[in-house]
């Protein structure tokens, strides 16, 4: 009976032992994650609020903070209440911004485009109200109405917007009421905005209404011009619109040629000769029709008989080839301009071509080669994304990186507690590279000097007796190769294979621009090196460690005492007490020498 009590004390005290060092160990756990990664949260509970802290509602049964602001308004619609504020209320208290950025502001866009639009109306239609007989007694006021509100127009943008435009001077951006105004009045720009709206309407009184009084007009041709660039920036096909503006001038030329044929053969008397307008079916189809064959040169027309005839003629043709050939010079730059990577692409791959031609390289890996080209410029639009950016400063650089990578690579696991700045300084040195099928992207043994991180797509790990049995599958947002890349003294080899499953985009970095980054970063440094110790030691791990089941001990091997236990067991021993901590140190011995 006192051996089967004994043991049984023994059974208790032992696994009450074994807990307590458990507790202790996790807690020494929890206080290094602490330390290594201060981000990490407090495992203490918040505590919760009081029910009396709660608010007491008013008498009226209802919570003020759950009462409607005084300025908000409802609308009931269906089964729902919506807030809302009334467009007239809203159009109350808009303010007018004091500055405007003419580079960002989109408003400021959206305003050069009716500004514009007034520019055209003047543009296209002075010269055929001029020479065809459109503007009659009849319809007169229908163009008056339209010409003064492009004035209108023209007057708002100098009194409104051209003083509110910020400026640079001296590397600072301007806003102040008064330097802006100044600017712009020493602009050459205000000068033409007050030419081009030189009350010559007042003649009409003593010559009737000629529209050529409204030519000045058209000298607004600088807000054209701002308007393009801006709306360039934006666009995210700008070629687009710039083949349009081109076909536009190419329209414009013919148009005023139309104006110019109808007014000479006018004055020389419609149908007078072969060569002039014969008034018959609609005159501006008609003119416009001779101009297109004359600027064109496509040549069938009717010999000019008088001298004046032949002037304007020869005067039409020089013109017409001048024009044209600016025009059709013009429209390949675009398109070229438009095609630039495109034909970039095709140079690189028929040079790769026939440098494979050349060399007798195997169809196999001629078409491995292709097929890269192929889906590396559809995937990515361009070979090399580093290209692109070598002009940017460093800064916008950066800024594109994070936008572009930050998320991918902050969810690496490896990296989570390092310093961030350390983490933007990692991704400019990223590099990205396409991977084909069946690519091996490492080979075990090989010597280790980058590291991936997959952007797109998946890769195999293989092993396994043959080599190839797939072990595991990564997938976006997983790494590789990190071990060899931190690891140190004949640890940097590959310790298996990895292929691509199908097209796989990978970004890498290399361990060298991984150093240079380091040695600025201590901290983050030492927190890698711990942690890729800590994976080269559980890849190394036996799978056998545990041992198997014949030998098994009668009482198992226990965790290393906590050093803090430890600390209180000795000092319960120096003091010479007899309490608990005495027996259960003593109980700690006995059990150590029975393992030994």
């Amino acid at each position: 009976r006192i051996s089967s009590a004994t043991s049984l004390s023994s059974a208790i005290v032992n696994t009450r032992l074994q807990e307590l060092v458990k507790l202790f160990k996790e807690r020494t756990e929890k206080v290094k994650e602490k330390l290594t990664d201060p981000d990490v949260t407090s495992d203490e509970e918040s505590p919760l609020a009081s029910p009396a802290a709660a608010p007491v509602p008013p008498p009226g049964g209802e919570v003020e903070g759950d009462k409607p602001a005084g300025d908000d308004h409802y609308c009931e619609m269906l089964c729902c209440t919506f807030k809302y504020r009334p467009w007239l209320a809203r159009l109350k208290s808009y303010q007018f911004p004091s500055s405007i950025d003419p580079l960002t502001n989109l408003m400021y866009v959206l305003w050069l485009f009716f500004v514009v639009m007034a520019w055209n109306w003047n543009c296209w239609l002075i010269p055929v109200r001029w020479a065809f007989p459109y503007q009659t007694p009849a319809n007169i006021h229908c163009w008056l109405l339209v010409d003064y509100l492009c004035d209108l127009i023209y007057l708002l943008d100098i009194i409104v917007f051209q003083t509110r435009l910020q400026f640079v001077q001296g590397g600072d951006i301007i806003t102040d009421k008064k330097a802006m105004k100044e600017n712009y009045l020493r602009s050459q720009r205000f000068k033409m905005d007050v030419l081009c709206l030189l009350p010559l309407d007042f003649f009409y009184f003593k010559v009737g209404v000629n529209p050529l009084l409204r030519f000045p007009r058209c000298l607004k041709y600088l807000a054209f011009f701002e308007f393009n660039n801006r709306l360039e920036a934006i666009l995210t096909k700008a070629y687009i619109y710039r083949v349009i503006r081109t076909t536009a001038y190419l329209l414009y030329s013919l148009h005023v040629n139309s104006c110019l044929y109808y007014w000479a053969s006018a004055y020389e008397g419609l149908g007078s000769t072969s060569w002039v307008y014969d008034g018959e079916g609609n005159s501006y189809i008609r003119c416009y029709y001779w101009a297109v064959k004359t600027l064109i040169t496509i040549g069938g027309l009717p010999d000019p008989k008088t001298l004046f005839e032949i002037i304007f003629q020869l005067l039409n043709y020089f013109t017409g080839v001048f024009a044209f050939s600016v025009m059709i010079g013009q429209m390949r730059d675009v398109v070229g301009a438009a095609t630039a990577g495109q034909t970039y692409y095709r140079s690189c791959m028929d040079s790769t071509i026939k440098y494979m031609n050349f060399y007798k390289i195997p169809k196999t890996v001629q078409n491995r080669v292709k097929t890269w080209y192929e889906y590396t410029w559809h995937s990515q639009g361009m070979l090399d994304e580093s290209e692109l950016l070598v002009q940017l400063p460093d800064k916008m650089r950066l800024d594109i990186a994070i936008d572009v990578n930050y998320n991918i690579v902050s969810k690496v696991a490896l990296f989570q507690g390092c310093d961030r700045q350390m983490i933007f300084d990692m991704l400019k040195r990223l590099r990205s590279v396409v991977y084909l099928p069946n690519d091996y992207v490492c080979k075990k043994g090989e010597i280790g000097r980058e590291m991936y991180i997959i952007q797109a797509g998946q890769v195999q790990v293989l092993g396994g007796p043959d080599g190839k049995s797939v072990l595991v599958t990564l997938k976006a947002g997983s790494v590789f190769g990190e071990i060899s890349l931190l690891a140190a003294g004949g640890g940097n080899r590959r310790t298996a294979n990895v292929v691509a499953h199908g097209f796989a985009n990978l970004f890498i970095l290399e361990k060298k621009d991984l150093n240079e980054i380091l040695v600025h970063y201590p901290e983050s440094q030492k927190l890698l090196r711990k942690k890729a110790k800590k994976m080269l030691k559980s890849n190394n791990k036996p799978k056998d460690e545990k041992g198997g089941p014949e030998d098994q001990l009668i009482i198992p091997p226990k965790a290393e005492t906590p050093k803090l236990f430890k600390a209180a067991l000795a000092a319960t021993g120096r003091m010479g007490g007899k309490g608990p901590l005495a027996r259960l140190r003593w109980r700690l011995k006995e059990l150590k020498e029975m393992q030994a």
